[in-house]
């Protein structure tokens, strides 16, 4: 379809041109304009009008005429050179004038032709580049980093839109022609570790409690470890202050807090990689912030020597952010605390200097919330102002926050919504449905079916909304049978899965190409060719702007 409207838009330039010659008005225009690059592709609102079309409105001033008189004078001088035995125009349909526009109504059966060999064609690899042109993503080395958890917590409703925007991206990344390395860094080390970490010495060493024992997740042990640290501290806020001397003596190698700090990190990634199994969420590789921090205070320390850092009076190292900040509170950035400690923003940059000598990337995706916009803003010009020429290469796909009805999600607090009792929730909900409708037999393993429709509703509903948007999770809704929902393309998916079985079964002869084309008479099966003819644009558009919504 693409190379289809390209050629529609070379003979309506050509036109354009052709008209120029014959009037010789070239005199009027405008130095710097450009025929081809004012000339606007368009979908008319209505397709009885045409199927595309070109607005005439760019001319206007250069040609001296109404844009309706343009386009007149512009399908005059198309049909003229179609008379004259132009088989490409008559082949591609009919240029119509429709106001101040150049449309054209396609031959219905020529261009369900085209896209229907090419379908059968190039079978599954049909999308993974424009035809008539180079995927600007084709060949190219994509790494994207999501999911990010915190080893002091479970993953929870955030993590969860986390997670399918980085394997949706990724997934069509890779359709677009990319060859993609997915990976995620795991936060397993800080001061917010170091808070479950004594909260477990506090409440719960002495009883030798563990996941185990309780009979729980474990990292649903170690996220209730940290909301007892916070209700701790508010009545003890001294707490802050051993917390902070936990971390120090981790960073100095301190046995008996490495052996309780790998226990309990352990304990988390366990818990974590069910939930990522039960969701299908995977990665090439894994980063652990404990391995990457001491590089990025070796490189801190160069930086240091070089003048991109400073020692403050406080005795904490910054960078000034005097170039990339207007007005904003935070004009310098501490890159090491005053004790040496490092923040989190000295991994980060360690991360991403290994992660570009493990794997060197033409694009890295950090897909992140909406919240850390400043702080990928400032890693990458720290990353520059080290002179790392890859440093132009880092992308942040930022995403909206998922709200819940009754207001936003607090991990330390307790409020969140954990991930893997939405899920329950969800699969609980769907096989309630399928109870409800008569249906256990006939989808055979009913739970494994209902989990199933839990997550297409899931993934779908966080995947519709744009990620620049917040959004509310709505789970009623999410599980709907009937609209734009997951389920309901499931429902659509064994519907036709059902029609190909039954014609297996019948012994259907499947036609050509050609032969199909000439059968199209509804005007919804022009519309699905025509659909089925944007796929390659949607998944570049998709692509290159990393954004699966629809």
């Amino acid at each position: 379809m693409n190379s289809v409207k390209n050629t529609c838009k070379k003979i309506v330039a050509d036109a354009l041109k052709e008209y120029i010659a014959n009037k010789n008005i070239s005199g009027t225009f405008q130095q710097d304009f450009n025929i081809d690059e004012n000339l606007v592709l368009q979908t008319p609102p209505d397709s009885t009008m045409g199927d595309i079309g070109f607005p005439m409105f760019a001319f206007s001033k250069n040609f001296r005429m109404a844009p309706v008189q343009i386009a007149n004078e512009i399908v005059l001088i198309i049909k003229k050179n179609s008379e004259k035995d132009n088989e490409e125009i008559l082949s591609l349909g009919e240029f119509l004038a429709a106001g101040p526009y150049v449309n054209v109504k396609f031959n219905k059966e020529n261009i369900s032709r085209l896209i229907l060999s090419k379908i059968c064609e190039q079978g599954e690899k049909y999308g993974s580049s424009l035809d008539g042109g180079n995927a600007l993503l084709f060949g190219k080395r994509i790494m994207i980093e999501y999911s990010s958890p915190n080893t002091n917590k479970p993953l929870h409703l955030g993590h969860m839109r986390n997670d399918a925007l980085g394997e949706s991206v990724s997934r069509i990344a890779k359709k677009a022609g990319a060859e993609v390395y997915k990976v995620n860094i795991i936060n397993n080390r800080g001061i917010h570790i170091c808070k479950s970490m004594l909260a477990y010495k506090k409440f719960h060493e002495e009883q030798n409690d563990s996941p185990e024992s309780l009979g729980i997740k474990g990292d649903h042990f170690v996220g209730k470890c940290y909301v007892e640290f916070d209700s701790y501290a508010k009545e003890n806020p001294e707490v802050l202050k051993e917390a902070e001397e936990m971390l120090v003596k981790w960073e100095a190698g301190d046995e008996e807090i490495r052996s309780l700090w790998k226990k309990m990190n352990d304990w988390t990634l366990a818990g974590i990689n069910q939930t990522y199994k039960r969701t299908g969420i995977s990665f090439d590789k894994l980063y652990f912030e404990s391995d990457t921090y001491l590089l990025g205070k070796e490189e801190i320390e160069k930086g240091l020597e070089q003048g991109v850092f400073f020692k403050a009076d406080d005795g904490s190292v910054r960078i000034s952010l005097d170039e990339i900040v207007s007005g904003e509170k935070e004009s310098e950035k501490v890159v090491l605390r005053k004790d040496g400690t490092s923040v989190y923003i000295t991994q980060d940059i360690g991360t991403a200097i290994s992660r570009h000598k493990d794997w060197p990337f033409d694009k890295l995706v950090y897909v992140v919330a909406s919240e850390q916009i400043h702080h990928f803003k400032v890693l990458f010009y720290i990353l520059q102002k080290l002179n790392f020429s890859w440093a132009k290469d880092l992308y942040h796909l930022s995403y909206g926050l998922v709200n819940l009805p009754s207001g936003r999600m607090k991990s330390r607090e307790g409020t969140v919504v954990d991930a893997d009792d939405l899920l329950d929730q969800l699969q609980e909900a769907a096989l309630l449905q399928i109870k409800q409708k008569g249906r256990e037999e006939d989808v055979g393993n009913a739970e494994e079916t209902a989990e199933k429709v839990a997550l297409a509703a899931l993934h779908y509903y966080l995947l519709q909304v744009a990620p620049v948007k917040d959004m509310l999770f709505n789970p009623e809704e999410s599980l709907s049978f009937n609209g734009n929902t997951g389920p309901y393309l499931q429902y659509m998916g064994a519907r036709i899965s059902s029609i190909l079985r039954k014609a297996k079964e019948t012994g259907a002869k499947s036609c050509s190409a050609k032969d199909c084309a000439k059968m199209l008479s509804e005007v919804e099966e022009w519309e699905l060719v025509k659909k089925l003819g944007e796929y390659p644009n949607v998944i570049e558009r998709c692509a290159t702007s990393y954004d699966p919504s629809p």
